[in-house]
């Protein structure tokens, strides 16, 4: 008896994932989820240098910034809480001291347009149809920064909206990388603080705006983390404590999704002697001074050392 709709995968013959090429990862947090496996798995990524972006007009304006090579200045500052902001960049990137964080922002700049230029694969995760526009200038924010909500005004993207943002985004990656393989994915996070129907629109919204794009022949790929959420794992036991976010077991059920379809075969076979490594380095052992300990330490270098040989970016 099959008590469970699966959906399947193919792996991806043409454009695997593999461990000599650089991969970019932006997005909601649910991309974070993804990255960290890939950076468990020593892939060599590149992961929301502007912190955790939601809605598509917040990438596309981080895009546009840094393939314009466009450096921020004071004027894109702003103080409150005690802290130093920008609106196109998550709190995570906030400063008690200006400089620093003016000076974040721009090796964020740099260091994501040179990424883009040389990346084989972006990871492009959606979040939210939801936006907020600051009323003083107008400017639809990447992040409030606990502004208070009377000085923005909500709105939700149209189809049409979310379709020119993803639109610009592919187009603005193919003007500097243009055998960049893109994959699009909605995350499986629900909004609920915009309300039950208001986030399944804000989905729907995303969704039909992707899929107007979404061509393997030209590269752009949809990878269903939502779907898989929402079917396969369409069950309260798969969310942590809040029921919002997906819990471990669910984001370990997606991963493993991901990797049957993205992360090439002979990668798959070097993500095996990683993991061996990684739990040799996280053993806690009863006597770290015995004998048997220290031959173990020598044996696990040496599986090291010869990954290193192999792919000398790794660091363990």
């Amino acid at each position: 008896m099959i008590l469970q709709t699966n959906i399947s995968f193919k792996k991806e013959l043409y454009h695997p994932i593999i461990h000599t090429k650089k991969i970019c990862l932006l997005g909601s947090c649910f991309s974070e989820h993804i990255g960290e496996k890939l950076s468990y798995y020593k892939f060599d990524t590149f992961q929301n240098p502007f912190g955790i972006l939601f809605h598509p007009n917040a990438i596309e304006n981080l895009l546009i910034k840094a393939i314009n090579q466009e450096e921020f200045t004071t004027d894109d500052l702003f103080y409150i809480n005690e802290r130093w902001h920008c609106f196109e960049a998550h709190s995570a990137l906030s400063n008690s001291d200006k400089e620093i964080l003016l000076a974040s922002l721009n090796t964020a700049v740099k260091e994501t347009y040179k990424t883009l230029q040389i990346a084989s694969h972006i990871i492009i995760t959606l979040g939210t149809a939801w936006t907020y526009r600051y009323i003083e200038t107008d400017a639809i924010v990447a992040n409030c920064h606990k502004v208070p909500q009377k000085k923005f005004l909500k709105e939700l993207l149209s189809v049409e909206e979310v379709s020119a943002s993803v639109e610009n985004c592919i187009a603005l990656l193919k003007s500097v990388n243009p055998r960049i393989t893109t994959i699009f994915t909605v995350s499986p996070v629900r909004h609920l603080k915009d309300g039950f129907v208001e986030n399944q629109q804000s989905k729907a919204h995303l969704l039909a705006g992707i899929h107007q794009f979404v061509d393997v022949r030209h590269q752009i790929h949809y990878f269903p983390s939502y779907e898989i959420m929402m079917d396969e794992l369409r069950d309260y036991r798969f969310y942590a404590e809040d029921m919002i976010h997906p819990n471990n077991t669910a984001i370990n059920y997606i991963w493993e999704k991901f990797k049957a379809g993205w992360i090439a075969r002979e990668s798959e076979m070097t993500m095996a002697e990683i993991e061996t490594i990684q739990k040799g380095l996280a053993h806690k052992p009863f006597n770290p001074n015995s004998i048997k300990h220290q031959d173990f330490l020598v044996k696990l270098q040496a599986k090291i050392t010869k990954l290193q040989q192999q792919y000398p970016f790794m660091k363990f």
